[in-house]
């Protein structure tokens, strides 16, 4: 899927900013990333409310493949695929992973300070370091 077709694609949701993102793009709105356009397909984000209603579409979650194991993000789900033929119910659908990834932003613990979590370390007094001169040196310095 290219950049144009994907706006076309959501027209009837509203505008989207759509960016490079992996082998495709990642397509956000108001600053979200709600959607993401893979090798693989469309993917929606997805939480506990909205899961059901990818189950009940046959839906699949996103998954990519390791050398070591096959890893399934749960959080984004395959768009189904009788959606693009039907550009105002995919509205209603970008709207509640809008809604998810929204919801999930406010989830998310506030980033702490990593100075706040560790006391601070003094730092050792510094020593006058006394230069020491080679006896020739010192030497050519006083006979001048």
């Amino acid at each position: 899927m290219d950049r144009e077709f994907l706006i076309d694609l959501f027209a009837d949701f509203g505008p989207v900013t759509i960016r490079k993102m992996f082998s495709g793009y990642g397509i956000s709105a108001d600053g979200t990333n709600f959607a993401l356009s893979l090798r693989a397909g469309l993917f929606l984000r997805a939480d506990e409310v909205t899961i059901p209603d990818f189950e009940a579409e046959g839906s699949k979650p996103f998954q990519y493949s390791t050398r070591a194991k096959t890893v399934v993000v749960n959080s984004y789900w395959e768009l189904p695929a009788r959606l693009f033929d039907d550009s105002a119910e995919l509205a209603q659908w970008a709207r509640a992973a809008l809604a998810a990834a929204q919801r999930a932003k406010v989830k998310k613990r506030p980033k702490g300070k990593k100075a706040a979590s560790k006391p601070a370390k003094k730092a050792a007094p510094k020593k006058a370091a006394a230069k020491k001169r080679s006896p020739k040196k010192a030497a050519k310095r006083t006979v001048r």
